[in-house]
């Protein structure tokens, strides 16, 4: 009857030693990769592991009707960028959803194909598909700010 109760307590403790597990993405919901849970406006945060240097940034609206984007940028410019065209979601058996893009106007594709991990409703990670070390982190915004889309009253 002692051996039954030491096991007993054992197996108690082990299961909440197993229940108090530090791995912070236990607990994470995350989402289904379909063009419901990823419309809206997302910001970069992170580029390759760093932040975006100072008054740099890229805004991204994915809107789901019709599949279309609108990207808000100054990396490459001194001035804002805006970039439309549509997007694609892709399902791929190993890597998981795709997310590929064509720019309006005859500017051709996307540099990549990204693959979408992590969603959360108000994260996503981008891995480029031919270059594991191109890792964006968006974060969810309210919205593009009125002096960035140029919808400033003046």
């Amino acid at each position: 009857m002692k051996n039954l109760l030491k096991f007993a307590v054992l197996s108690l403790f082990l299961a909440f030693a197993a229940a108090c597990d530090d791995d912070k993405t236990e607990g994470t919901a995350f989402l289904p990769v379909n063009s419901n849970n990823i419309a809206g406006t997302w910001q970069l945060a992170e580029f390759s592991g760093e932040p975006l240097a100072e008054n740099s940034y890229v805004y991204l609206n994915l809107i789901r009707k019709d599949n279309l984007f609108e990207i808000y940028q100054n990396l490459d410019s001194f001035q804002t960028r805006k970039l439309t065209g549509r997007y694609a979601l892709v399902e791929d058996a190993e890597l998981g959803t795709i997310i590929r893009g064509m720019y309006d106007h005859g500017t051709g594709d996307w540099a990549h194909r990204y693959i979408i991990r992590d969603l959360t409703a108000e994260r996503m990670v981008w891995i480029a598909q031919d270059d594991p070390e191109d890792v964006s982190i968006y974060v969810r915004c309210a919205g593009i700010p009125d002096e960035i889309t140029g919808l400033t009253e003046e």
